[in-house]
């Protein structure tokens, strides 16, 4: 009984092949009288020559068959199609047609009606190589294809790089890798949709968290914008208090319709800039109407953006951090050089309420617009050293991305062929000319194959 279990074990991964096996026969296009881009592109894949049934009278099966063995010989990825003049193979693309059909590096030649012209991707057969033989063979025996095919083999097979598609001895060893590369894709695409969805899912979570925060300083802004009791038609307001007053509200709007445009964490970045630099107008407009020197451009208060720009700079240490210096606004450096504590901004957190710097990486983007201008983007790094938030900024991959600069200067300022490459290839590299491979344009026949001479 162990004995069998053990083998049906193992039989099951064998089934599982065959059944795939069988899946893939199931679905390999079946052969028709019909022709057409579908019939050619499944008999390259298989490393045979390809003639349409209305072409059989001028190149017979059996001599498919001979080029067929000639190619698999030379080992090299050669293809090769006999085909009418016909709208099934449409003569300005009918080259990048097949290349893409067949998804193989390789050197691809077509006999259409009575024209014939030859293509590679340049890790098959060098530039300008393909046509010239191909010319050359057309042109030495007058419209025997039979003769013009195999002259164009014998030449082209030596210089073309690459191995063929039947180089395995075994479609085995062809098939089963493709399964297996085919099921290991599957898992990884299903692994990458479901890490996919988690991440959507936890930045969708994250937002919702900066909301809240990112209202709360929308809604100060703007009673600050209440409070402000400024009539910009009052005797005495001149142009300047008046351009100060019109960004400060331009910003207030700013920050409330990118709030509501915020689709992920890091939008809320822009949301806090535009709150800071109106928050910068209205201490430039108070400046102006107390008749006090303009301010200069520096940080928000450190210790909650809320108040406004910062005045100084003060050394103020976290819990249980190391001393660092810090942008204060005027009340928190009063309240520290009495040794008080200052006002510090708290968001709710799983536990309890937090200051912002110990709430999470999800906070970054709402430090960043208010601090990430100043210093060339480095200053907050360095402001929330020792901190839950500082840790994750000072990684290699936020080190890596790049800041935005709001402008806020002054403040510390002082192949090789034979590959399997599918319908991506470089068209551009493909015969090195534009359309993917135009009997009508560099290698038109115009009238019995003219390659103008040959010279390329």
């Amino acid at each position: 009984m162990r004995t069998l279990a053990r083998r049906s074990r193992g039989a099951g991964p064998l089934a599982l092949v065959a059944a795939l096996l069988g899946l893939l026969l199931l679905l390999a296009p079946a052969a028709s009288a019909a022709g057409g881009l579908s019939d050619a592109s499944a008999a390259l894949k298989q490393g045979k020559v390809y003639v349409d049934p209305a072409m059989t009278s001028r190149f017979s099966q059996e001599q498919a068959d001979a080029l067929t063995k000639k190619i698999d010989k030379a080992d090299k990825p050669i293809f090769v199609a006999v085909v009418p003049d016909s709208p099934a193979y449409a003569k300005d693309t009918v080259f990048k047609d097949l290349r893409t059909m067949v998804g193989i590096d390789g050197v691809y030649a077509i006999w259409r009606g009575n024209q014939f012209l030859a293509h590679a991707d340049r890790g098959a057969l060098g530039a300008g190589i393909p046509e010239r033989i191909s010319g050359a063979a057309f042109r030495a025996h007058n419209g025997d294809i039979d003769a013009t095919l195999n002259d164009f083999v014998d030449q082209a097979a030596p210089q073309t790089k690459g191995t063929g598609v039947n180089h395995s001895t075994s479609i085995a060893w062809v098939v089963i890798p493709v399964v297996l590369v085919a099921l290991a894709g599957a898992g990884v695409f299903f692994l990458f949709r479901r890490a996919k969805k988690r991440k959507e899912e936890k930045a969708r979570a994250e937002l919702e968290q900066l909301r809240r925060v990112v209202d709360e300083d929308i809604t100060a802004f703007g009673e600050e914008l209440d409070r402000l009791d400024f009539n910009p038609g009052a005797p005495g307001v001149d142009d300047a208090q008046r351009t100060d007053y019109a960004h400060a509200l331009d910003s207030y709007e700013k920050s409330k319709r990118l709030m509501d445009e915020a689709k992920r964490p890091e939008d809320v970045k822009q949301v806090t800039e535009a709150i800071e630099d109106g928050r910068f107008a209205l201490a430039t407009l108070s400046a102006r109407r107390e008749q006090r020197p303009l301010p200069d451009r520096r940080p928000p208060c450190f210790m909650d953006p809320r108040h406004g720009p910062s005045v100084k700079d003060v050394e103020w240490s976290p819990a249980g951090g190391a001393p660092r210096t810090v942008p204060v606004c005027q009340a928190d450096a009063d309240r520290l050089a009495a040794g008080l504590d200052p006002a510090v901004r708290t968001v709710d957190t799983d536990q309890g309420p937090q200051p912002y710097w110990n709430a999470g990486p999800a906070y970054a983007p709402w430090a960043g617009g208010y601090f990430g201008g100043f210093g060339g983007g480095g200053l907050l790094p360095g402001l929330l050293v020792g901190t839950m938030l500082g840790s994750m900024m000072s990684s290699p991959a936020y080190a890596a991305a790049p800041m935005t600069d709001g402008g806020h200067h002054g403040y510390q300022d002082q192949n090789e062929g034979g590959d399997y490459t599918g319908g991506d290839f470089n068209g551009g590299d493909f015969g090195g000319f534009g359309g993917g491979g135009d009997f009508g344009g560099g290698g038109d026949f115009g009238g019995g194959g003219d390659f103008g001479g040959g010279d390329w």
